[in-house]
């Protein structure tokens, strides 16, 4: 394993290393503005905020978990689609608890995971002008242009090493390898000799941190592939499928003609394109279901759309698990998501289309360029691909996915979670 970096400064860069990239620094403002607002009066604003609820509030916030968290194997999650990913772990080991950090959003789950406590957090600001200082001198502008993710990422090494001396778990698995916070428990357990397995939980993209786990557990070829581009890949790695797919494998879709369309947007994704989108393609196949699904993360208000277009249905990412909603869908119109993989693993015809021109991705997981998708570069384009489609599915189109979900075509398809389970059943002994 590569050695926790030595400075504070070293560590805060590894652990933020994805908000200094190009691709973060230059994506659209509707998008980053909800994340580090461009403002620099908003991002003093925005730290004020956070120091006030977040810091001193977690001081009066003491954490009661449900569970024991000492000795026990750490699922560690930063988001719902975390929790989905991991959850038959906990289902399959008596000794494993679901763990998020003290404030951590995770949907509909918020009350079901134990707590580590961040209250100690705000012990460890002192380092901060020695880390904008050494940061500054690193990445230069950037560093007053995210100065405020800077704030936040401050002190979660140290209070994590201070949890892990204190609960002393056996291993910690994750499903993140790139959060701030789940970087800074990767960190901490590397410095307190905490073993640490990572369960892959969507398409990977080469813009991701080295690979530095002690076992990961990869979906497919593509997954390690892409890794190997991040940089040098550590520890051991394993490619076992898709687990969370393994209940819905069994069940692809076998219609041979487009009856239903699911269309799937995130925030990269033009409000304006997604409307005239929207438009068209019921004008144009008035006799097609579409149903529209913004990424759980999205907080724009689609209602507009409801407005408009009474036919059009909607699915709740929040409430909706993704391969439900794939489930009743012949077809999939989005752009850059990891849900053209999981509706092509249920045979669904799933088609790459932009929503507008915000030059900051193209195919931004090749899907397109590997063969697994096919692409509608205008709305002309996409009425042909769709009608085609309409008219015949073929049968076998999940066969493309083979690169990206190593157990397709196997006697391990739709058992990706047995195998997972069997290979952190033989790690974990080695790791006492």
């Amino acid at each position: 394993m590569p050695d926790v970096p030595s400075t504070c400064t070293a560590r805060l860069h590894d652990i933020l290393q994805l908000r200094f990239t190009d691709l973060f620094a230059t994506l659209p403002a509707h998008m980053l503005e909800p994340i580090s607002p461009a403002r620099p009066l908003k991002r003093l604003l925005k730290v004020a905020g956070y120091a006030a609820v977040r810091l001193v509030g977690n001081l009066f916030s003491k954490v009661r978990n449900a569970e024991e968290l000492q000795g026990k194997v750490w699922l560690y999650v930063v988001s719902q689609n975390n929790y989905d990913s991991l959850h038959f772990v906990r289902e399959a080991r008596p000794d494993s608890v679901l763990v998020a950090g003290q404030s951590k959003q995770i949907g509909r789950y918020n009350q079901l995971v134990n707590r580590l406590s961040l209250r100690r957090k705000l012990l460890y600001y002192a380092q901060l002008p020695e880390v904008y200082s050494g940061l500054r001198r690193t990445e230069g502008a950037k560093a007053w242009r995210f100065f405020d993710l800077i704030f936040n990422a401050i002190g979660y090494y140290e209070v994590y090493c201070r949890a892990l001396r204190h609960y002393k778990p056996r291993a910690i698995i994750f499903a993140n390898d790139h959060n701030d916070d789940a970087r800074a428990l990767l960190l901490a357990a590397r410095a307190c000799g905490v073993p640490t397995a990572y369960v892959q939980h969507a398409s990977v993209s080469t813009n991701f941190p080295p690979l530095g786990f002690d076992l990961s557990l990869l979906e497919g070829q593509d997954a390690l592939d892409k890794y190997r581009q991040c940089g040098p890949v550590h520890g051991r790695t394993e490619l076992v499928g898709m687990p969370k797919a393994d209940a819905f494998l069994a069940t692809k879709n076998q219609t041979s003609n487009v009856q239903r369309v699911g269309l799937a947007c995130n925030a990269l994704d033009d409000t304006s394109a997604i409307a005239a989108a929207v438009g068209h393609l019921l004008r144009e196949f008035p006799d097609l279901t579409f149903t529209f699904r913004p990424h759980p993360g999205d907080k724009r208000d689609f209602t507009f759309l409801r407005h408009r277009h009474p036919q059009l249905q909607f699915s709740d990412a929040r409430q909706q698990q993704v391969f439900e909603f794939l489930q009743q869908q012949d077809a999939l119109i989005a752009a850059d998501t990891s849900t053209h993989l999981e509706a092509t693993l249920l045979n669904l015809a799933s088609i790459y289309f932009r929503f507008g021109n915000h030059g900051i991705t193209d195919d931004y997981y090749g899907y397109v360029a590997h063969g697994l998708v096919e692409r509608a570069s205008t709305l002309p384009q996409l009425s042909e691909l769709l009608r085609r489609y309409q008219q015949h599915k073929p049968l076998d189109l999940y066969r493309r996915a083979a690169y990206y979900n190593a157990t397709l075509g196997t006697p391990d398809e739709g058992h990706s979670q047995q195998r997972a389970l069997r290979l952190l059943d033989e790690w974990l002994p080695k790791q006492a």
